[in-house]
């Protein structure tokens, strides 16, 4: 006989860009199924993501793919307790798609809905992943989102700063188009900087030594499209040193960043014990690796997620509905989805008695 499942069981959908993924999390933490579909070939001709393009994936694969999640945890839409979607923020097409048919779901099958924000779902996936308590200072680093802000609870978040311009994965991703490298850019990027000599270009420090907990990583990609039209047409060497000249400029700035955001995290939060880092550019293990000497300098522990939830998937979504479904902070069906929604634009609700 089968172990039953835990109960309750949520049913995560994410379409916020270009993966199509559902997933379906237990309340005990266990993950049944995360199913990701990626839509990176798709994407790939056009050197970024195309939102259209998108959209119609997610309509096409989105069946399927909700499919696959129920079947590899073993449950059918009965045996679910709540439906979790992506609201925002996000490429609004595709928030759409994701929204209309968690809607449908929850309303078919008379379960709960709940409209999650994406950026919550990467600030709560350590506590799916690692337990971690409340309060602590969550870095989010991704292609659209750079950004320190304090997880004081479910819903109760403060921004200490975020990006001027580009995030530092969207700037990743033009370096590597800017150097025909393909896309995605940050994983190829990460790899060619491995032998690469990140001293051989002298790329600038976005904001070293200012206070305040802002990013702004313009103007290293403009240094960086500076000198590859300058040593144009480039070697494979060079093309090597600049990733890694580039990666560590952009280490150094989220160090410099990290230690403003710490202090005031520690002036604040004096029992706050962990420092997080979530986004598709947490994956980045050269940025794993300095920003855990940064935090454990200053008396925090660094938690990661593994690689695979640290991008986009459901399996986080999932886990943010969980959290909400426990607390009574349930969506109703007429809930819109949101291109944009900032995390501190979340109130913490009061659970109904």
């Amino acid at each position: 006989m089968a172990t039953p499942p835990p109960s309750p069981l949520v049913l995560g959908i994410e379409t916020s860009c270009d993966e199509t993924a559902a997933a379906v999390v237990g309340g005990d933490g266990t993950i049944l199924s995360n199913v990701v579909l990626s839509q990176v070939s798709e994407h790939a001709v056009y050197g970024g993501v195309v939102p259209e393009i998108a959209a119609r994936a997610h309509v096409r694969y989105l069946p399927q793919v909700i499919a696959q999640a129920l079947a590899q945890a073993e449950v059918e839409i009965a045996d679910i307790d709540a439906v979790a979607a992506t609201g925002g923020p996000g490429l609004i097409g595709g928030v759409i798609v994701g929204m209309t048919m968690g809607k449908a779901m929850a309303a078919a099958a008379e379960k709960a809905f709940i409209a999650v924000n994406h950026l919550e779902g990467h600030a709560l996936t350590v506590r799916l992943t690692h337990q971690t308590p409340f309060p602590y200072l969550l870095l989010l680093v991704s292609g659209g989102h750079c950004q320190f802000v304090i997880v004081h609870a479910l819903g109760r978040y403060e921004r200490l700063g975020g990006t001027l311009d580009d995030a530092l994965g969207e700037a990743f991703d033009k370096v590597a188009k800017l150097l025909g490298l393909g896309y995605p850019g940050g994983p190829a990027v990460e790899k060619l900087a491995r032998t690469g000599d990140a001293n051989a270009y002298d790329f600038p420090v976005p904001l070293l030594g200012r206070a305040g907990c802002d990013f702004s990583f313009s103007g290293l990609k403009t240094a960086v499209r500076l000198a590859a039209e300058r040593d144009a047409p480039l070697a494979a060497q060079q093309k090597a040193d600049i990733c890694a000249a580039f990666q560590q400029a952009a280490c150094a700035s989220l160090e410099d960043r990290s230690r403003n955001a710490m202090a005031v995290f520690r002036a604040r939060c004096p029992a706050g014990a962990s420092l997080v880092l979530a986004g598709g550019v947490a994956a980045n293990q050269r940025i794993r690796e300095q920003l855990r000497e940064v935090a454990e300098t200053a008396g925090l522990s660094l938690i990661c997620p593994p690689a695979a939830l640290c991008t986009d998937n459901a399996a986080m979504i999932a886990w943010a509905g969980m959290e909400r479904y426990r607390a009574n902070l349930l969506s109703e069906l007429d809930a819109e989805p949101r291109a944009r929604w900032p995390l501190e634009e979340l109130q913490p609700l009061q659970a109904e008695s």
